[in-house]
């Protein structure tokens, strides 16, 4: 794939930055600016179920820009092609970091941060490293993907498992 648009606009693609549950996002290009265009697909995950992907990443959007998380922008949506134009948040994720030893507490410290505006307002987060990208020592959640608070898939029960060399990390890395 050489281009991608969004609503009429051509954006050169520069790579596939990541798959994930709900889309294929690619850094792209237009006017010398980078920003990541995300396409919804529809192919099956047998762990998770979903409605109208681009309708969710909508909500999703919305609702944790109201609790203040730290993201990309969402800036332009194509509801008819499913893709979504973010602002491109450059650094390494943390996943990236934990497998090369160089994750740093602080940044445990900001995941939390985040799940103190999180949980009074009922809501979890995909806590796994590859959706959060550190850039100038700010940890941004670089996902929309949110939903109603669950104990067993906070932070704490779940998403940590995976910000150090854990036994699940380690498998997790050998697996893929």
């Amino acid at each position: 794939m050489e281009s991608i648009s969004v609503n009429g606009k051509e954006f050169e693609v520069k790579k596939l930055l990541g798959k994930g549950k709900g889309g294929y996002s690619y850094l792209s290009g237009r006017d010398g600016k980078l920003f990541v265009v995300k396409q919804i697909h529809h192919e099956p995950c047998s762990y998770y179920t979903f409605g109208n992907k681009m309708e969710s990443e909508l909500r999703d959007y919305e609702r944790l820009r109201k609790i203040g998380i730290r993201m990309p922008a969402m800036i332009d949506a194509d509801k008819e092609n499913e893709r979504i134009l973010k602002e491109y948040v450059e650094g390494e994720t943390v996943y990236d970091l934990v497998r090369s030893d160089r994750m740093k507490d602080e940044y445990l410290g900001q995941v939390r941060d985040m799940c103190r505006l999180l949980y009074p307002a009922n809501t979890n987060i995909d806590y796994f490293p590859t959706n959060f990208v550190v850039h100038d020592s700010l940890v941004y959640y670089i996902d929309y993907e949110c939903n109603d608070y669950m104990e067993e898939w906070n932070f704490e029960n779940w998403g940590v498992k995976y910000w150090s060399k854990t036994e699940e990390f380690l498998k997790y890395e050998s697996e893929h």
